[in-house]
């Protein structure tokens, strides 16, 4: 039976001797390591060689593996949600702004980047069912993703490039389905072509 992953918080920390490294440098190199392996298949010694910290400052910082994961999944959500939002923004309409999300999707999910895999998917896979704070997380990213990407459809009916017909949360829900499949099929190293896929999906809001 498979362990469920410790709860636990990052430690706080006390004034005192200013921390000796970057902190957003060592969680994105920890979000890498976790998109990677896993949260089970990761160990302290694989963090702390990609980290590049000893195990005391780890443990100094973050108090154990699952306070490490915690602040890594806020790094990685944090960094996904404002790279999606600045894909979206480049559009003029609503329309453009969900084709050109759709099309960063793609891209994130293609070649070295999707093969590193999604932190969301695969905690949602991995811990969800085991875990319920990662899985409050999880629950809360897509919930979020879902909401923006709703947003967007009636903003597109609002300036009239998205018919009114479309019912807006329940296609949002299908878009959601299709941006994290992508996830999930370019970890599995298939071919994924953009325009085809984006074109397809596009159909949705005719």
């Amino acid at each position: 039976m498979q362990k469920t992953a410790r709860r636990s918080r990052p430690a706080a920390r006390l004034p005192g001797r200013p921390r000796e490294f970057d902190m957003d440098t060592a969680l994105d190199r920890a979000v890498r390591v976790f998109r990677e392996r896993g949260y089970h298949a990761t160990s302290i010694g694989n963090l702390t060689a990609a980290m590049r910290l000893a195990t005391g400052s780890i443990y100094k910082a973050f108090r154990d593996k699952h306070a490490v994961f915690l602040a890594a999944f806020e790094r990685y959500t944090a960094l996904r949600q404002q790279q999606t939002r600045s894909a979206a923004a480049r559009g003029a309409n609503g329309r453009e702004q969900i084709r050109n999300v759709l099309l960063s999707y793609v891209e994130h999910s293609r070649g070295i980047e999707g093969r590193r895999g999604c932190l969301v998917v695969g905690s949602a896979v991995e811990l969800s069912a085991l875990d319920p704070v990662v899985g409050a997380r999880v629950s809360t990213q897509l919930a979020s993703n879902e909401s923006f990407i709703a947003g967007l459809i009636r903003a597109g009916q609002a300036d009239g490039s998205i018919p009114r017909h479309v019912v807006a949360d329940d296609t949002a829900r299908l878009m959601l389905c299709i941006t994290q499949g992508m996830r999930v099929v370019g970890k599995a190293r298939l071919p994924l072509d953009a325009e085809r896929l984006v074109g397809a999906a596009m159909k949705l809001l005719a």
